[in-house]
């Protein structure tokens, strides 16, 4: 038996571990079994000497549990991160927790709740220090819904899509009937609904501005800066030009749509005279220098590492730095001078890069284009702002067509999936939805940019740097399993036995361009993709068919690019505002950080989108439209509209009057009486049957697939769509449906 230790090595112990428990003594001296009787007995000597704690109820002193579960607040000033304990039920005020977060950990935000360690170590302003030990799920604690007011308080209807439940409310707060209301689950009643407390009055939630604030509130981006990084950003002077490269003169010019609200980048083209380059051009990339303006671990840093990115609305835009940097002073706004990071590259005929350097620069943008004045200017109509730069233009677009002829060698993913747009009235109002156009002048930015973005890596990696690489790594097995199945049984081949690279998926892309399979095949290839992010490993990125990729073309809307600049700025020495030894020691937490945030602008972008579309086609309902099969469920079937690109749901029940067999595999449904077969990427007429705004929620009606009407009248299964509490069953199922159908689309 493990001899017990002497009261003297005991106090001498718990002087250099003060806060211990009896648990960490006998863990400490290896106490087990039976010992740990003895061991009591002296601890509680020790008690009376003041040397340890009595031994309590933590719950009845007031205290909390060293295991609990914590809600995550919203940072302070100085970037740390707080919690509350969930179930504090102690005197007086709840006790101030500090989150102390290790690499590995999840990334956290305002609402999260972990399941936390706790140790009562006492700061100047907290009372704990919390370790997580798993986090228990995004945001829980928030509801955002539609508050129906009855005799008592009255209800919570969430806006989620499929949802089938409410929360009853008694503290009403003013809120009126139909208000969109924020709210906070407080318990629930022994045989009664779920209960609530309502925190914030949003409005009438069918008014045009409502749409992206629901989205906003719901996915958790930060739409309001702190006082301290607003005043930041206004105490903001002018940049220093000693030391920076004069590109003044040279005609630099931005080439944006015709709505964008920020010029992160400028480009320059000339041709090479150097006699070893024959066709070869020189080619200038200006990026807007934010690493200038927003230091390492100031108050605007802190938030822009929090908000990861800017995320755009049809009619917002929620950014990552205040309207004074990203609107004014780091935007490369025609006919003013403006600090930069230039990089100038060097290619031949065929579009190789032979060599490239990076400056620190002052710059003065010579045009702000759209991209249909670039490309009108490249089909021979100038007009009076390009006229002025026809051979800058001519030398952008020859220099182009050279590395156009690289990518084709190189030959990353081609996709052909036409962009959406949704335009808006002054009212904010959908007045229609069409599909933008994809131009040389669109190809020509892209080109540009994906080899200045090779050159940030390629350089970091030479010099030793720490980085954020951009990554996309290759399809799984499984899916490019599926995705061959669906190729064969379209008539098509795709490759295999060997190692897959995108030549052979632009392969399968060609086969199907022009047939019925077109889209089908864009899409079922888009879903097999796994989802790039942000690592400080490099894993290459596949899509690309890059060996590595970095970031660095949009500092003003990614964090990502502002940590590459940083880089940039320290290993080639031009100042003191490179990477600091925290942006370096937390470098994998902030590549999670900004992955995740990324993924939340995604999805409340793709929602905002989803309800626009619901608003524009509620007036519509009865009507028909024709589209395409865009994913299959066992409870339904997805169809994605011709006219608008809008995706919505057919419920198994009001697809026909039989049992429908769901072979996941084949991504199919099929009708046990008839064989009526429903497929992934089949042509159908629908009818609209439900267009709801605030959920973004559409129900069709099937009427016809590939030309012919499913079976009806058997009575054997279902009578049109489901009512009452199955269409609730139904919707909440269809929700689940389509968020793991947005998450394969990625």
């Amino acid at each position: 038996m493990k001899q017990l230790p002497s009261l003297d090595d005991l106090r001498q112990w718990l002087g250099e571990n003060p806060g211990s428990t009896r648990r960490d003594v006998a863990k400490a001296f290896g106490i087990k079994g039976s010992a740990k009787i003895d061991l009591k007995a002296l601890l509680r000597d020790l008690e009376e000497e003041g040397m340890l704690a009595p031994r309590r109820s933590a719950r009845a002193s007031g205290g909390l549990p060293p295991v609990t579960v914590l809600e995550v607040l919203a940072p302070d000033a100085e970037g740390d991160l707080f919690a509350r304990a969930v179930e504090w039920r102690g005197d007086g005020a709840a006790p101030v927790i500090l989150m102390i977060t290790q690499p590995g950990d999840p990334a956290l935000g305002q609402g999260d709740r972990v399941l936390a360690k706790l140790s009562e170590i006492r700061g100047p302003d907290y009372d704990y220090q919390a370790r997580v030990i798993r986090k228990l799920g995004a945001n829980p604690s928030r509801i955002l819904g539609i508050f129906r007011k009855e005799t008592q308080g009255g209800r919570i209807v969430p806006i989620d899509k499929g949802a089938d439940k409410f929360w009853t409310v008694t503290e009403t707060g003013g809120a009126l009937d139909g208000e969109l209301v924020h709210a906070e689950p407080v318990g629930k009643s022994r045989f009664g609904p779920m209960r609530a407390k309502i925190l914030e009055r949003l409005g009438d939630p069918t008014a045009p501005k409502a749409v992206s604030l629901i989205a906003i509130h719901q996915h958790g981006i930060r739409d309001a800066f702190p006082d301290a990084v607003i005043a930041e950003a206004d105490g903001a002077g002018p940049v220093v030009e000693k030391g920076r490269r004069d590109l003044r003169a040279m005609a630099l010019m931005t080439i944006d749509p015709w709505d964008a609200r920020d010029h992160d980048d400028a480009i320059y083209a000339e041709a090479d005279t150097d006699p070893e380059n024959p066709g070869g051009f020189i080619l200038w990339v200006a990026i807007a220098d934010v690493a200038a303006y927003v230091r390492p671990n100031s108050e605007l840093d802190r938030e822009a590492r929090r908000r990861g990115n800017s995320t755009y609305f049809p009619d917002r835009v929620v950014p990552m730095l205040p309207d004074i940097l990203s609107g004014d002073l780091c935007s490369l706004h025609e006919g003013v001078d403006r600090p930069c990071i230039a990089l100038r590259m060097v290619i031949d005929a065929a579009g190789n890069k032979r060599a490239h350097e990076f400056y620190r620069a002052m710059m003065c943008s010579k045009a702000s284009l759209t991209y249909e004045q670039a490309q009108a200017a490249d089909d021979g109509t100038l007009d009076e702002v390009t006229a002025p730069l026809a051979q800058a233009l001519a030398d952008l677009f020859a220099a182009y067509r050279a590395l156009a002829t690289a990518r084709a060698r190189r030959q990353p993913l081609d996709l052909d999936l036409p962009e959406r747009q949704i335009i808006l009235s002054d009212e904010g109002r959908v007045t229609s939805v069409a599909f933008k156009e994809r131009f040389d002048a669109h190809r020509l930015v892209e080109e540009f940019m994906v080899l200045a973005n090779v050159a940030a890596a390629e350089t970091l990696r030479e010099k030793g740097s720490a980085l954020l690489y951009r990554v996309h790594e290759e399809p799984s097995v499984e899916k490019m399993d599926a995705l061959r199945e669906l190729a064969r049984e379209s008539g098509f081949a795709l490759a295999k036995g060997q190692v897959l690279m995108t030549r052979h998926f632009n392969q399968l892309l060609k086969q199907a361009e022009g047939t019925e399979f077109d889209e089908l095949i864009n899409m079922a290839t888009l879903r097999s993709m796994t989802q790039a992010y942000y690592a400080a490993q490099n894993f290459g990125h596949f899509g690309l068919a890059l060996r590595e990729y970095a970031h660095f073309t949009s500092p003003i809307r990614r964090y990502a690019d502002l940590i590459v600049h940083r880089g940039l700025i320290s290993a080639h020495g031009w100042g003191a505002d490179g990477l600091s030894p925290w942006d370096i020691e937390h470098l994998d937490e902030t590549a999670k950080a900004i992955s995740e945030a990324e993924r939340r602008s995604m999805a409340a972008e793709r929602d905002t989108a989803d309800r626009y579309l619901a608003a524009y086609l509620a007036d519509r309902v009865g009507a028909e439209f024709t589209g395409r099969v865009s994913g299959v469920a066992r409870f339904g079937v997805f169809v994605k509209l011709d006219e608008t690109g809008a995706d919505g749901l057919i419920p198994i029940r009001a697809i026909g009057d039989e049992y429908f067999r769901h072979d996941p595999e084949a991504q199919m449904l099929e009708g046990e009486r008839t064989g009526f077969r429903i497929v992934l990427g089949q042509r159908v007429k629908v009818k609209l049957a439900e267009a709801e705004p605030v959920t973004g929620g559409i129900a069709l009606e099937l009427l016809e697939v590939e030309g012919e009407a499913p079976a009806r009248g058997s009575g054997k299964r279902g009578r049109g769509a489901p009512r009452g509490r199955a269409a609730g069953k139904a919707r909440a199922g269809v929700a689940k449906a389509k968020k793991k159908l947005k998450r394969q689309r990625g």
